[in-house]
Parts: structure tokens; sequence; C-alpha cells
């Protein structure tokens, strides 16, 4: 359908989850819509499903195993997306998370449906090489040769792929992660002293995001600060190899290392208690909880590892550890602990400065409105409807 002189296209979102489509992509979704264009969002189904579809979206479910291997499984996986594309005569897939880049761009072949994927991380496969790992690359390359456009999270990630001869460097870009929405993660700034100070780590309890090195750390902070709290935020149980298993997390709320909070879809008040947030991940697209922490005036302490050393200027808006080193993020912790309440405001700030300069929102959404405002001229000079009449309905 076109209005004028725009296109009006049928856009579809494909992640693992409705969780991470209505949590990332919300904002996104409500720009996209009020430019006129039908928005359908696909994947697993769980409880976000219906919270999606009463901000006046589609929905649609699909047979997805997060962690599976199972080669039948994930043809089933495939064929379910490509009908899918078909039946709805979808224009544009906008892609995330490694699985659903990979088969949004496998079930376009052929079809009219261009696609803009989005590398948010490249997941457990580049953090622990395996046979795994050469499967992967092998599908990378089978599938994203035609993307439209690939956005990169990261420089170490579009490097590693662009040396791999996925993709090619005339149609891929850098944007700042998901971005952060500043109006919503606002300016709180925090006077605290050392004692009793709180250092908190949101994300999916996982291994590779770098939990044990956390525990290893608190436990050598306790014995010299046992005033210090250290506080986990975030799901257990998730589908994945690198899970920690509750009866460990159980162990270390008993023993007083650390405070379990669960889980949360408000992740502000959390922020606004801690003193300095925490992610010693190995490998990460540009991780959401550290933006979200520096919007909201904390000093945080990431890896220097892919994604989380993009968020951080060591010194100034919180430091920089190596990877799997507990010993050194405990060196960091003893740093920031060291400071007063006005270097730690200082920190905050220069977080809050540099989320407004490279992160907000609004610069990832505008860049994928002008792409797909592109669209029409620049990649196919097509409108939607010839689009589809020339790839056939039913290829």
């Amino acid at each position: 359908m076109q209005t004028g002189k725009t296109n009006r296209y049928r856009i579809a979102l494909i992640a693992n989850t409705a969780w991470y489509i209505y949590n990332f992509r919300r904002e996104l979704m409500l720009s996209l819509m009020n430019d006129g264009h039908e928005i359908i969002a696909i994947s697993a189904i769980d409880e976000y499903a219906k919270k999606i579809q009463d901000d006046g979206f589609e929905y649609r479910a699909i047979p997805l195993y997060g962690a599976g291997t199972n080669p039948i499984h994930e043809m089933k996986s495939v064929c379910a997306i490509r009908r899918l594309f078909v039946e709805e005569k979808i224009d544009i897939v906008l892609s995330y998370t490694p699985k659903c880049n990979i088969y949004a761009g496998l079930a376009i072949t052929w079809l009219p449906t261009q696609q803009l994927a989005n590398i948010s991380g490249l997941g457990r496969s580049f953090t622990k090489k395996s046979w795994l790992t050469v499967i992967v690359i092998q599908l990378y390359k089978l599938a994203l040769h035609r993307a439209t456009r690939i956005f990169f999270q990261n420089e170490d990630d579009r490097r590693i792929l662009m040396k791999l001869g996925i993709g090619k460097e005339e149609n891929s870009e850098r944007i700042p992660g998901s971005g952060v929405d500043l109006k919503r993660f606002q300016d709180k700034p925090k006077l605290s002293m050392r004692t009793g100070s709180i250092f908190l780590l949101v994300a999916r309890l996982l291994w590779d995001k770098g939990v044990g090195e956390f525990v290893q750390a608190a436990k050598y902070i306790h014995s010299i600060e046992p005033s210090v709290r250290f506080q986990l935020l975030g799901a257990m149980g998730a589908a994945n190899p690198s899970a920690i298993p509750q009866s460990t997390i159980d162990g270390w709320v008993r023993e007083g290392i650390v405070e379990y909070l669960g889980m949360t879809d408000d992740v502000r008040p959390y922020l606004a208690a801690a003193d300095c947030v925490v992610l010693p991940s190995y490998r990460e697209g540009v991780p959401r909880s550290l933006l979200e922490a520096a919007s909201m005036s904390r000093p945080i302490i990431a890896a220097d590892a892919p994604g989380c050393r993009d968020v951080v200027e060591d010194g100034v808006t919180g430091y920089i550890c190596r990877p799997r080193d507990g010993n050194d993020l405990a060196a960091k912790m003893e740093k920031f602990l060291s400071l007063g309440p006005s270097e730690r405001s200082a920190m905050g700030q220069a977080g809050r400065r540099k989320m407004e300069l490279e992160f907000d929102e609004t610069i990832v959404i505008d860049r994928y409105r002008y792409v797909i405002d592109q669209l029409g001229s620049e990649f196919r000079n097509l409108t939607p409807k010839s689009w589809w009449s020339r790839g056939g309905s039913n290829p």
C-alpha cells in the first residue's frame, strides 16, 4: 500500500521470545506503526505476546527452540517462518538474536522479502568455540548473503564476521545497541559511602555473564568489608547450557555471599538503590543493563569484552576489568569503594552524558526509519506491491 510518495510496508519483527521484542523493540514498533507501516511480531510464544497485542500489534507464534540443535526441529522452525512470511506477504523482516537472524535469512530465499538483520552479539558458539562454531559460521554465510542491511551493535562482532566473509562492508554498519530510553531511565544521582555499598549484577543467571567471577569477587570483598552487599537480578533456569543451577544460587544466598532479587519487569528501583552496576560478561552485543544503569547515573564495572567495553570509559564512567578474572574484578570493586561521594557522583554524571550523546534510543529508531524509507529506491526500486507480484505469493 502506498500513500503519496512514502511507501507503507508490512514489517515483521522476529526474535526468540516475545519478552525480547516487547522489552527491547517496543518503541521501534510504535514509531514504525506511527509512520503508517503494518507491524507483525513473531516469536516463540510467552506471556509477553498478550502485551504486544494489547499495544495494537499483530502477533504470530512460531515453534522455536531457544537452545535446540535437533536438525529436524530446527528445519521445522525455518519452514514455519517461511510459510508465515508468504501468508502475510511480509515486505521487510527485522531480525534479532542469533538463531532468528539465521532462520529469517534462510526463510526469505527466493522471496521478495527484505531483511534488516541486527547482530546483537554472536552468541555462545563464539564465546566457547567448538564444532558448533563451524556450523554457525556456515549458516551465517548461507543466511545473510541476501540481507539488505546488517546492523552490528559493536565493532568487534562486525570485524569478525567481515573477516569470515559474512556480509559486505557496503551493507553493514554499527548502531549503538538497542539504545536506551532516556526519559524512562532518568538521571537519579545517589550520594553514598563505602559502608553498606551495593554492587548489582543484572542479567540472566548464566556462567557466561560472569556471575561466577562476581561471586568470587564478592567473597573477597566481604572478607575486608563485610557491610558491602552484592545482589543478583535476573531469570534463573534458562534453556541454555550456561545456565547456573538454582541449587548453586541458593547455596550462595545461604552463605550470605549474594542476595537474589528474582526477576522483574521494571529494573529502575533496583538500579536506583545500587551504588555500582557490574557486568563481567564474556561477550555481549551492547548490554542493555549497563546502558540503563549509566542513564540513571550509576557508575558501572564491565569486562574488557566485546560489547561491554563499548559502554564504559575506564576511570571516567566506571572501570573495565579483565574478562574471566574474579581477582581483577575484586580489585576494581575495591577501587570503586575507595571513592568519595563527589567522585562517585562525577562518575555517574559522566555516564549519563555518554548515554545522551551515544546511546539514545532515538538514534537507533531513526536509523531504522531512514533505511526503511530508502528501501523502495536505494535497494530494489520497487514498491511493496511489485515486490510480491515479482516474487509471487506462493513461491
